[in-house]
This record gives structure tokens, sequence and C-alpha cells, in this order.
């Protein structure tokens, strides 16, 4: 039996792989533009949008559903939400390609949602609440989906990542510490709904092999045959004799 590869399977698999990258790179470079491209206009060229931010339980404040991930406070703020974001939004679309529109779409929308019911009274912005979400999404899915690729990718997250959690706690009260937790919760709860899609873990051929059934011929489904007629004792008797050498005296 031949071991070799398929040269032109090794190059479809390839390009394939090339393009996932490339699409998760996209895709989070785009995002960060359209945040930069916000941040520049709010605090360079004069139009003050931080206004447009989410504040919790407020008629005005719910279009900020749509627009807190873009609004940043300062630069600080936003270079540190840049890098964060860009690697763990690349890893949700490369290693998740297939259901990774559907996470970030849930996570974006219901996150600010449920910060809308339970958040402090106040203007919460940055795109912390996609970071988390995504955060604990990898994280949780990695976990429980017994996958060795996507375990030793929740490892990295959590080995890069993992004081992210100390601020799912009001830990600083200056932080949206509660839009933290909502990204963090829903990131969880997305976990669990699609751990039936997107990559699973590899099936063996054993496990999909039917048992094979009894074989009433084997033999230990043979009857032992037992009789009711008593067997009468053998007694066996053996009998040794001794003959002295005869040898003459001298």
């Amino acid at each position: 039996m031949s071991n070799s590869i398929n040269p032109i399977s090794a190059a479809a698999a390839l390009r394939t792989d090339r393009r996932r990258i490339a699409d998760a790179l996209i895709f989070s470079a785009f995002f960060l533009s359209l945040c930069w491209s916000v941040f520049v206009m709010d605090e360079y060229l004069g139009f003050p949008l931080k206004q447009y931010g989410l504040e919790p339980r407020t008629a005005e404040g719910f279009r900020g559903i749509f627009t807190i991930h873009f609004l940043h406070g300062d630069l600080e703020h936003i270079a540190q939400n840049s890098l964060a974001f860009f690697v763990l939004n690349t890893f949700l679309f490369y290693f998740y390609r297939s259901i990774s529109l559907s996470v970030f779409a849930v996570i974006a929308i219901v996150s600010p949602v449920l910060l809308w019911f339970v958040g402090r009274p106040g203007n919460h912005i940055g795109a912390s609440v996609l970071i988390y979400g995504e955060f604990a999404f990898l994280l949780v899915s990695g976990l429980i989906r017994r996958n060795p690729l996507l375990l030793r990718v929740a490892l990295v997250v959590v080995l890069y990542y993992g004081s992210l959690v100390w601020y799912v706690f009001p830990v600083d009260k200056k932080i949206s510490w509660e839009g933290h937790a909502c990204g963090f919760f829903i990131g969880v709860l997305a976990a669990f709904w699609f751990r039936k899609k997107g990559p699973q873990r590899k099936i063996y051929q054993f496990e999909l092999e039917p048992e094979l059934p009894d074989d009433e011929n084997a033999y230990w489904n043979i009857p032992k045959v037992t009789s009711n007629t008593p067997q009468q004792e053998t007694t066996v008797t053996v009998k040794y004799h001794f003959k002295p050498n005869d040898q003459s005296e001298k």
C-alpha cells in the first residue's frame, strides 16, 4: 500500500488554507479600519461621535447596541482593543470558518442588548464587549468539542489572554465591567448553542462499525454435556519389583 501524498490534493489543500487565513485577516482588518476611522473622526476631526454610545435603559441609548463596538475613549483604549480583537477574531474566523459569522453576529448584537438591560447608567463604548465574547467562545468551545486542534487553540487563548477574566468583575469602576461580563456570558452561551455545528471531533472507524452479533457457534456458547449416569471409579495399582545385582565378592 503506497503512503505517497497526491501533489494535486496537497496543493488544493494549501490553497484552501491560504484562502481561509486571508479571509480571517481581511475581516479582522476591515472591522478595525472602521473603528479607527470613527476614532479619527471623533478625536481629531471634530465629529462628536462618542455621544452615540450605549446608555442602559434609555430609548436614546438603545442605538448604542449597533455603535458601541466602533467607539473608543482615547488612543490607549483603541490600541489595546485593536490587538486583542485582531488575534481573537482571526482565530474565530479561521478555526470556526463555517459558523464564524453567526457567532460574531450573536456576540455583537445580543451582548449589547443584555448590557442595555443590566448596565450602570452612563455611556458604554468600546469593542471589548466583542473581545470578551470571542475569548469566552474560543475557550469554552475548545473544551467541550473534544477536538485536539480546538483544544490547543483554547489553551493558547488562555495563555495569552487569561488575565482578561479579572475584568469581568468590578475591579475598576472606570471601565465597563458589565460590558465585559455580558460579552463573556453570551460567548459561553454561543459555545454551547453552536456546539453541534462547525468543526467537530474526529470520528474514528472503530466508532462507526456496528458491534458484531454474538456467534451462537462460538465455543463459549456451546453448552456443556453433562451425564446423569454415575461413573465408576477406576483404581490403578502400580507395582514395583526390585532385583538386587548379583555381584561376587573379591
